[in-house]
């Protein structure tokens, strides 16, 4: 065991903690994909989540990954704008729209969705730590037996939709 799933539950429990608190300045919800336009690189330890996840559904749903949108956009979009792994979708997902801490070198800033925080600041025990958060994930996935090498998100829907 990775450890993966209860590191996904905190992140999941802080991301509650922080829409609880900011949830009149944070506009994220079903269907909101701002912070999806991104093309997306997952650990291994995430792409055995989809996999573990992905193997479990009926052959059409699992067909319906190849069809990949727009290349600004993550592969696991539906034409609606929701996600298609959502169960399984990686930390990186599960955070978006919280506040989060980065770095810069010697430089700090907290950034957040351009649609969040608008009239309030997040109070700091709402702000996730970007660096804490990729350690403990590269840590999780060397305990699973991968190198830290990212993958390829889209890559990985193809493959698992011709399964």
């Amino acid at each position: 065991m990775s450890g993966l799933g209860e590191l996904t539950d905190k992140v999941d429990a802080f991301f509650a903690r922080v829409q609880a608190r900011h949830g009149a300045d944070m506009q994220c919800g079903t269907g909101c994909s701002e912070c999806c336009h991104v093309r997306l690189s997952i650990t291994g330890v995430e792409a055995d989540a989809i996999r573990a996840e992905v193997a479990t559904w009926p052959a059409a749903r699992r067909a319906a990954l190849a069809e990949v949108g727009p290349a600004d956009r993550c592969a696991a979009l539906d034409p609606d704008g929701r996600c298609r792994v959502y169960a399984a979708r990686p930390l990186v997902c599960r955070s978006h729209g919280a506040p989060i801490r980065m770095r810069d070198g010697a430089r700090e800033e907290v950034r957040a969705c351009h649609l969040n925080f608008k009239t309030t600041a997040p109070d700091p025990d709402c702000i996730l730590d970007q660096t804490t958060l990729s350690a403990l994930v590269l840590a999780f996935d060397r305990k699973a037996g991968h190198d830290g090498a990212r993958l390829d998100l889209a890559a990985l829907l193809a493959a698992l939709s011709a399964t």
